[in-house]
């Protein structure tokens, strides 16, 4: 919103310049973004007269002229084909700063000749206006006038409007709080009503009140259209806008001084003598939306959600209500009748109806956020008074369709609830005062009783009372008070629980996955894939249509995640989630789980395939484990009888019992990657951190003394044929429990199936690490130990390789 100096005087009685109105904007609570000052850009510009132009020497486009200005006699070389003896135009001094050319003129030679100084054009100045030459002033002027007093510059100051504000979006909204804020008097002087000469003879239906509760129109017969008068035309390309002609600037000069829009018809090219105000219309036999053709020349498909104004009977569109006038009744200087509008349109459907169009009229900026319903009449008589003395012609009387929304309620306050909110010292006079002063009524009682003005709709309880009273008496005086000394603040400290959670975060980082947080809810079909089922926990009012319920595992959101990634071109993905899944309403229906996910996608070459992801996923799944202090040693792991959004060839679980399932882990089934639009292959793991105990002595913060061997290690290969269908893990738990003293490790290098081993057998290699404590093993004790080794495996069911 914008606005000038000399504007804001026509309602505030002030001496304040418009730095002082700008802060005291700031302290009232209004958002100042800029003050453009014009007076202070043409502050070197001045009023000079063209003595002689003569043809340049060197050039045959250049005149060098001599020139009468402020620092008297001047050659200058000018360029500009109207250059010429006796014209008045505008001068600007060697030093000066050219906004229009962003230069700064220095004095050198022009093709030989020295330019003293410029000769400006209206674009140098930043002006609106013909810029084919250099500007062409009045002869009256006297040599040395400040340019600024020949254009009438003057300050603007534009600031942002909250959008509860829509009173702040007329400069008498503006001048109403500066005033109260103590920087003058107000003076916006009252509307008095223009009667009317003759019956209207068009006549206003509404059919969608909800849309518009109220539409009010006069016919003005005889009007004479044209250009604005030169203060409307510089009044209006202040701020911005361009002056179209005498009844356009009306509407928007009452719209900006007042916060009224407004709307002209061409009463010629109406078709007939009744305009309806209904929601768009949709053909019955194809289904298409009509069409209207608006101001801007665009056409825009209307739905049944938008306001329309129409004529002939209702059928014809000629509007989109509070958004923008039709192209077929504008009015031009050929205009000899019109009918003015003045309505009260939804501000939820016009908003509605702007976003639908991408259209953003100043008129639809207005309606979204709640003009005053009580000005539609006064508003109407306004632009009427102003018509008739730019264009004449004569009025008929006013008609009225539909009623006007009821004002705000009035309600109880206490008036010392500004001390106790805000700490604010002020008597009940001074409260009192300012309230009325921002148009609210106030009777004083015990309690108060305040009514809102009607332009005031945001206001709706005892604390919007207190907010007014604080900002217009200055946030600068609100008491500095300290906060209470509460003596040094205690140490955070986590529970077991968030430690295991910052532990499990740093060590997925440490392997090189990438956190996601993602939502706790997912769309039911997808909650199906995972157990959701008809029982899974539907949300009542979810915050989107696919996120309608909560989640039964992380699982999902990360397969989403990894295919967007993919779909951006970063398939080789590796994310985890720590958060929690909700499997009933139940108070254990709300389980924490640690869920990782990685999307193996090797870069192709030549050389052979990597090794199976899965087993590497199982490793950082056994590490995690290891670091959040879960007994690894004991863990049972199971295949086959996990759920079925895994794949039951390539995923197990881990166990302490049957009761008690701490984690599953495997690739994911290629029927539920292909539901959620992902690319096999995926693999995942997804660990219940409430099913994980604590280590024992988990709570104790004392070390025990390092345990570091001083002889070095020693290993041992074995290789046992075992049967196919056994899990190579219950071999090594039984390998390394054959001397927990000495055997300090087993790892698997090597499977083998082929010719050697019998049908149905496999060869397991394993690398058997002993770590003597007390002496060097002899040869003896390392062959009495490898024999305990091959005993253990025996009771397995695995033999030695021969």
């Amino acid at each position: 919103m914008k606005f000038t100096l000399s504007w804001l005087k026509d309602h505030l009685e002030t001496d304040a310049e418009v730095a002082a109105v700008a802060d005291a904007m700031t302290m009232a609570g209004l958002e100042v973004e800029d003050v453009h000052d014009p007076i202070a850009a043409l502050a070197p510009f001045t009023v000079a007269r063209i003595v002689s132009a003569e043809q340049h020497p060197n050039a045959d486009r250049l005149r060098v002229c001599q020139v009468d200005t402020v620092d008297g006699p001047k050659e200058i070389v000018c360029g500009a084909p109207n250059a010429r003896a006796g014209l008045t135009t505008i001068y600007a001094p060697i030093g000066a700063y050219v906004p229009g050319l962003d230069v700064t003129l220095v004095e050198k030679p022009v093709r030989g000749v020295v330019s003293h100084g410029m000769l400006c054009s209206a674009a140098e100045l930043q002006l609106a206006g013909d810029s084919d030459g250099i500007l062409e002033l009045a002869d009256d002027l006297t040599v040395g006038t400040p340019a600024a007093g020949v254009f009438g510059a003057e300050p603007v100051i534009d600031f942002e409007v909250t959008p509860n504000r829509p009173d702040w979006l007329g400069v008498a909204g503006i001048a109403r709080d500066l005033a109260a804020a103590g920087l003058g008097q107000l003076k916006t002087p009252s509307v008095q009503p223009v009667p009317g000469a003759f019956p209207s003879p068009i006549s206003v239906r509404i059919e969608a009140p909800a849309m518009c509760p109220v539409f009010a129109g006069r016919l003005i017969r005889g009007v004479k259209n044209g250009p604005s008068p030169e203060w409307l035309q510089r009044r209006l390309t202040a701020i911005g806008l361009r002056s179209i002609n005498r009844l356009v600037d009306v509407t928007n000069l009452v719209a900006y001084d007042r916060c009224r829009p407004l709307h002209v018809y061409d009463a010629a090219k109406l078709v007939g003598n009744e305009i309806v105000v209904r929601g768009g219309q949709v053909a019955r036999d194809t289904g298409e939306h009509e069409h209207l053709i608006a101001l801007d020349g665009k056409t825009y498909a209307v739905d049944p959600a938008m306001s329309v104004i129409a004529d002939a009977g209702g059928e014809r569109p000629i509007g989109l209500g509070g958004v923008m006038g039709g192209e077929s009744t504008g009015c031009s200087e050929e205009t000899v009748d019109v009918f003015v509008e003045s309505a009260w349109f939804d501000p939820l459907v016009t908003a509605q109806t702007g976003r639908t169009l991408t259209i953003n009229s100043d008129a639809q900026y207005r309606f979204a956020r709640g003009v005053d319903p009580a000005f539609v009449v006064p508003g109407l008589e306004l632009a009427t008074r102003l018509i008739l003395d730019l264009c004449g012609g004569e009025p008929s009387g006013i008609v009225v369709a539909g009623q006007a929304p009821a004002s705000p309620a009035a309600f109880a306050f206490d008036p010392a609830r500004v001390g106790s909110l805000t700490g604010l010292a002020l008597d009940d006079d001074r409260i009192a005062e300012i309230l009325t002063r921002l148009g609210f009524e106030v009777a004083r009682g015990t309690p108060w009783t305040v009514t809102p003005p009607s332009w005031r709709r945001d206001v709706e309880g005892p604390a919007d009372l207190v907010e007014e009273v604080a900002r217009i008496e200055g946030y600068d005086a609100l008491p500095a008070t300290p906060l209470p000394d509460l003596g040094a603040p205690s140490r955070g400290v986590l529970n077991p629980r968030q430690a295991r959670v910052r532990l499990a975060r740093r060590a997925l980082a440490a392997m090189g996955y990438a956190e996601a947080v993602t939502w706790s809810f997912t769309r039911q079909s997808t909650a199906a894939l995972f157990g959701g089922g008809d029982d899974a926990l539907r949300v009542e009012n979810p915050i989107a249509a696919d996120l309608d319920c909560m989640r039964p595992s992380a699982l999902p959101n990360l397969i989403q995640a990894a295919a967007r990634n993919a779909a951006r071109g970063h398939a080789d993905a590796a994310l985890f989630e720590i958060g929690p899944i909700y499997l009933d309403d139940s108070p254990t229906g709300q389980r924490t789980v640690i869920t990782g996910l990685i999307a193996p996608r090797a870069a192709r070459h030549w050389g052979a395939a990597p090794e199976d992801a899965l087993f590497g996923l199982k490793g950082d799944l056994m590490a995690l484990l290891e670091a959040l202090g879960a007994p690894t040693a004991s863990l049972q792991l199971v295949q086959g009888q996990n759920r079925d959004w895994w794949h039951p060839g390539r995923s197990a679980r881990l166990q302490l019992g049957p009761k008690n399932i701490m984690a599953e882990f495997g690739a994911l089934h290629p029927r539920v990657l292909k539901a959620l639009d992902a690319d096999a292959p995926m693999l995942a793991f997804e660990i219940v951190l409430d099913a994980v105990p604590e280590p024992r002595g988990a709570r104790s913060k004392a070390r025990g003394p390092a345990r570091l061997a001083n002889l070095m290690p020693l290993t041992r290969d074995f290789a046992f044929v075992v049967e196919n269908g056994k899990a190579v893990g219950d071999l090594v738990r039984a390998i390394a429990g054959a001397d927990k003293a000495l055997i300090a490790g087993v790892s698997v290098f090597d499977v083998y199936r082929g010719a050697g081993v019998p049908e149905g057998m496999k060869s397991v290699a394993l690398e058997v690490t002993l770590q003597p404590v007390e002496a060097t093993l002899t040869e003896a004790e390392i062959e009495a130990l490898s024999a305990k080794v091959v005993a253990a495996a025996g009771k397995v069911g695995a033999a030695l390789r021969g």
